[in-house]
């Protein structure tokens, strides 16, 4: 098999975020070694080291790919429209629920949160108003997003949608 480097890199990053989720399950993070990472990715600790500085690195960077790809989605998404946006995010997270409740189970869900905030990109040069709306509303859906997986994660995003329109009316 003959890859370019970028190939090989994304192997290699995908076997060391594989590796890490499946050591996740077994038990927290500071139990986990990079040789006992790297030995059950099947990569040298060179190439740990040349990707990532620490595990939650690892992490964060899926995090960061996957709502990338979901936003990638959206914007390409004919359909998309104001409306659609939260089902959407919710749906997305339910199709990749292994990444996301291996994060909340090892009790690593603070990175969904800095991965919402940086996506809704609250600067300091931002007029208040503004900051403190997309401050809402980042952990506003961070929120749900928690209960919403501590309970199973048992509603679909238009279902979600629906329970979050019932919250505005009764109120």
């Amino acid at each position: 098999m003959n890859l370019n480097n970028e190939q090989k890199n994304t192997y290699v990053k995908k076997q060391i975020t594989a590796a890490l989720l499946s050591l996740l399950k077994e038990k927290p993070l500071s139990d986990i070694s990079i040789s006992e990472l790297t030995a059950k990715a099947g990569i040298g600790r060179v190439s740990f080291y040349r990707n990532y500085q620490s595990k939650e690195d690892i992490l964060r960077e899926e995090s960061d790919r996957l709502i990338k790809k979901w936003g990638a989605l959206y914007a390409s998404n004919p359909e998309s429209a104001p409306e659609t946006l939260f089902p959407s995010l919710f749906d997305f997270y339910r199709d990749h629920r292994e990444f996301y409740t291996t994060l909340y189970h090892a009790g690593m869900s603070a990175i969904m949160m800095d991965t919402i905030i940086r996506t809704i990109q609250i600067t300091p040069k931002m007029q208040n108003l503004e900051a403190y709306m997309k401050s809402f509303w980042a952990y506003g859906i961070y929120g749900w997003m928690l209960e919403w997986m501590k309970r199973g994660m048992q509603e679909s995003g238009n279902e979600l949608s629906a329970l979050f329109r019932l919250t505005r009316q009764t109120q």
